[in-house]
């Protein structure tokens, strides 16, 4: 059976779907695997260091061709599902929240695709979630950056000539990105404090030594530990309480999503303005429209003083870091597809399978498109 991992499509985007390590993982399965020339280039790995691995280096599509399975960061070029073959299974972050006419196009390509980002939330689902392993370095680099940009130091500093205040930085949204940035704002000795919709987080932020903010607000958890938005009411509260902390904030980062839905609003630019000259902001959800409607992506904002940093992928500037970590991702799912024999035989009714099938028969095939017609 032949695995294939083609060059990304998206401008920018340095990961890759495969490591060396899971290069030799497949190869000790009994799998044949392709790599595209160039494939590994943005994340510092050799097409050299596939080959001794044991991988097949190919140039341009034709990687693709007869390949069983096909793996990738993101959706693949037009040119590559062409090249596929029919029934071909592909896993990659397909995006399946927008974009119908790209979706329906991947879908009567005839491949058999599964899109990451829709894996459940349950334990045995964990080592295959790619929002988490790449948040989790977003989460950690947005604060870098925020750091870099900011114009003073992050931790108290005591001279002679006198001191250095801590920076205040606030972070909005608890998730596994808001709990890495709290964790490295506070490994640089920030003042920090974060708030969420989901009361459970208190005791998380709490726990990393941060302050938590928290209106008296419906508990906006659901029962897969995702956020739901809040009512009318419940976001005037929150609004004020954060307007009334955002203020004396000197690093702002957003991390607020939710699934199937543009973002929310969170800072608006009349917080903005309330903030001291030299403050930064970074939206980590710029590319759903952002939490702050100032911020541009890729694109570094300067509204009356305060920087507002909008860039796309933070997770794929660590690629180093993050194709290890999203290759892991996608090699524990395809286990989950192959059996002793080194063949593919999935199983439809498993919940994994499920919960990520997109596309299958030329049709799209999930409950969300079914809901979105």
């Amino acid at each position: 059976m032949k695995i294939a991992i083609p060059t990304e499509a998206v401008t920018g985007e340095n990961r890759a779907a495969v490591s060396v390590e899971a290069v030799k993982a497949y190869v000790k399965k009994g799998l044949q695997v392709a790599v595209q020339a160039g494939a590994g280039a943005g994340a510092n790995i050799a097409d050299e260091d596939y080959k001794a691995a044991g991988a097949l280096i190919v140039k341009g599509a034709d990687v693709v061709k007869d390949a069983d399975i096909v793996l990738s960061v993101r959706r693949p070029s037009a040119a590559v599902l062409k090249a596929m073959k029919s029934g071909a299974v592909l896993a990659a972050g397909l995006e399946p929240y927008g974009d119908r006419k790209g979706l329906e196009a991947l879908a009567k390509s005839g491949v058999t695709a599964f899109a990451m980002e829709l894996m459940p939330r349950i334990s045995r689902a964990q080592s295959m979630d790619i929002l988490s392993s790449q948040a989790n370095l977003a989460g950690y680099k947005s604060v870098i950056d925020a750091a870099a940009f900011f114009g003073r130091a992050m931790p108290m500093m005591m001279t002679a000539a006198g001191t250095v205040p801590a920076a205040k930085v606030f972070i909005m949204g608890v998730g596994v990105a808001g709990l890495q940035a709290i964790a490295t704002a506070r490994r640089l000795g920030a003042i920090v404090s974060a708030t969420d919709v989901r009361k459970a987080t208190e005791e998380q932020v709490k726990s990393l030594g941060a302050k938590f903010i928290f209106a008296d607000v419906a508990d906006a958890a659901t029962s897969g530990g995702y956020a739901k938005e809040l009512s009318a009411e419940d976001k005037a509260k929150q609004a004020k309480l954060v307007a009334d902390h955002v203020k004396n904030q000197d690093i702002v980062i957003t991390t607020a999503l939710i699934p199937g839905r543009p973002a929310p609003v969170l800072i608006t630019q009349e917080m903005v303005e309330s903030m001291k000259p030299g403050s930064v902001i970074v939206d980590l959800a710029v590319e759903r429209g952002g939490n702050c409607p100032l911020s541009k992506p890729d694109e570094i904002v300067n509204h009356k003083g305060v920087s507002i940093i909008g860039t796309v992928n933070l997770a794929g500037r660590l690629a180093g870091n993050a194709t290890p970590l999203f290759a892991k991702n996608l090699s524990n799912f395809i286990d989950t597809m192959i059996n002793k024999e080194g063949n593919l035989a999935i199983n439809f009714d498993d919940e994994l399978i499920k919960g990520t099938l997109i596309a299958q028969g030329g049709k799209l095939v999930h409950k969300m498109f079914e809901e979105n017609k």
